[in-house]
């Protein structure tokens, strides 16, 4: 394989890696932990504002996830490896699709949540749960997140195995040993 196909796939990654372990660090480490902060205002800031701050993180992930499989695809169905090889590829296909649109619908939840109170601190008792105080608007937003962030993290983690899967199957493929000696 060449210096731009290696290059490509390490990006690949190290993209998979942020968008999982920021996500998984946010839901189970950020997320409960605000609770520390006596002020529920002063959670809901520090939560909006570290959440928004990493939106662009994430955002860069997926991008580089989606843009360095999408390449990738124009050249490659999975068929180079074998039947159950392209179905892996159709399933990452799907599965990365559906965590780029949750991934996108967080992103935007949480900017619309930052603006429920115009400093970003709409109350809360954790990342993942509103306080009693919280408005309406601002309660169904943040149920809606942790839903999103669930999904999210479980799609990162099937994408993530998948792509495990297929390395795995590549490096026992004659027929992909020789094929890749082509590639960019």
């Amino acid at each position: 394989m060449t210096k731009l196909s290696t290059a490509a796939w390490v990006g690949h990654n190290l993209g998979l890696a942020a968008w999982f372990g920021g996500t998984l660090f946010g839901k189970f480490a950020l997320n409960p932990t605000v609770k520390v902060i006596s002020s529920k205002e002063e959670r809901g800031k520090v939560l909006n504002a570290a959440w928004n701050r990493y939106n662009a993180v994430n955002a860069a992930s997926l991008g580089t996830v989606a843009g360095t499989w999408v390449a990738g695809r124009a050249m490659l169905s999975g068929d180079e490896i074998g039947e159950d090889a392209r179905n892996l590829v159709l399933a990452k296909d799907v599965l990365l699709g559906a965590g780029a649109v949750t991934g996108l619908a967080s992103g935007v939840g949480g900017v619309l949540l930052s603006r429920q109170d115009p400093e970003g601190a709409t109350p809360a008792e954790t990342g993942d749960e509103p306080a009693p105080e919280t408005p309406e608007p601002g309660s169904t937003i943040q149920r809606w997140l942790d839903v999103l962030g669930n999904v999210n993290i479980v799609l990162a983690a099937a994408v993530i195995a998948i792509t495990t899967i297929l390395a795995m199957r590549s490096g026992e493929s004659g027929r992909w040993s020789t094929i890749s000696r082509f590639l960019p």
